[in-house]
């Protein structure tokens, strides 16, 4: 593996980067594994997991900058998540129980954060930077975008954040980037807007992707120059370059997926309309195929009898060559609860399986709050 070593000046912090790059189940272990704590989220530890490096000297980052009158305000508003889970809820098994992460400061008891935190969460605390703890609930919690919304008990003392316009940030422009408990911003570039599919039915058509990566991911703020708040951090990745591949870098949620749905999530918990369809099944490229890896127990695909190992070939007739192609020929069928016919190679015999699916709020554990 190797390393670099990135300087920073002016109030931004000094970036180590170990890159790693993440196949397979590696990402959902990367994953999981961030949220039991931050030691388990270092590229370090999961190198012998995923048994691969990259190389990242491909990529120049941006040169330095200057601290601004901004910086005061935006470290202000990043808090600390700490949420726990109930045993038996069904996020529990792939995320742990315990989990601690990044939020950012709406207004005086709304923070927004990546959901995967606070998902089935029974208890919720915000740190703030004054290191004062105060209680919190789920208020919201929307698995199209990912984004998970926390209520404080009382006010919090912190700055509110002001929502920019995450389609400015382009290929190559400038951004900052700040989780809990780090005491400067520090500067990333944008390497790419691309789609961006994972197995656990998430599509997102435009995510941001930055580099160099950073370990500190897992709902971090990332913000314009001028202080606006454009993403959530989510993911770390080993392909955020859309011209070259190997690249690792980050993956932040835009904030302009969250402009649409903020008031249903503040109101109801949940965006208004018809949910998402979701069938409890985790799908990967596998040689060329589109391959169930992972079946959620009672979900609508375990029910239907589809198992691991399975191959699908189609989505109501019309063949399917990736993921992203499922995923989009699938939510075109119609909203949660409507029917779908799949075609599956199962052990070696080609079936179709008429498949419902379902809303996934229906399925997860709904904790006070919501």
């Amino acid at each position: 593996m190797t390393a670099s070593s990135i300087s920073r000046t002016s109030g931004l912090r000094s970036v180590l980067l170990r890159p790693t790059a993440l196949i397979g189940w590696g990402l959902a272990l990367l994953v999981s594994g961030s949220l039991a704590g931050e030691a388990a989220a270092t590229p370090d530890a999961l190198a012998p997991v995923v048994g691969m490096s990259v190389q990242a000297r491909a990529v120049q980052p941006p040169a330095p900058r200057s601290a601004g009158p901004a910086d005061a305000k935006m470290m202000s508003a990043v808090v600390r998540i700490e949420a726990q889970a109930p045993r038996d809820a069904p996020s529990s098994a792939t995320l742990g129980r315990a989990r601690a992460g990044t939020g950012v400061v709406l207004d005086s008891r709304t923070v927004i954060t990546i959901g995967y935190l606070v998902l089935e969460s029974e208890t919720v605390d915000v740190v703030t930077q004054s290191g004062r703890r105060i209680p919190a609930s789920l208020a919201g919690y929307d698995h199209q975008t990912g984004f998970g919304l926390v209520r404080s008990a009382i006010p919090l003392d912190a700055a509110p954040m002001e929502l920019g316009d995450s389609d400015l940030a382009k290929e190559r422009s400038r951004v900052l980037t700040l989780g809990q408990g780090e005491s400067e911003l520090t500067e990333l570039m944008v390497l790419s807007r691309k789609t961006f599919t994972a197995g656990w039915e998430y599509l997102l058509d435009s995510p941001i992707f930055t580099f160099p990566p950073v370990n500190n991911w897992s709902g971090a703020a990332l913000f314009t120059e001028d202080g606006k708040l454009i993403g959530i951090g989510s993911l770390v990745v080993n392909d955020a370059a859309s011209d070259r591949a190997g690249v690792p870098g980050n993956l932040y949620v835009p904030t302009n997926l969250l402009k649409p749905i903020l008031d249903d999530l503040r109101a109801r918990g949940r965006r208004s309309g018809g949910a998402q369809p979701w069938f409890g099944m985790n799908t990967e490229m596998v040689r060329g195929h589109l391959m169930v890896t992972r079946v959620q127990q009672d979900g609508p695909a375990d029910r239907a009898g589809i198992a691991s190992g399975d191959i699908l070939l189609a989505v109501a007739g019309e063949r399917v060559a990736d993921q992203a192609e499922f995923y989009r020929k699938l939510f075109a069928r119609g909203p949660a609860g409507t029917e779908v016919m799949l075609r599956f190679l199962k052990s070696g015999d080609i079936r179709e399986q008429p498949l419902r699916s379902i809303d996934r709020a229906d399925f997860i554990t709904q904790p006070r709050g919501i």
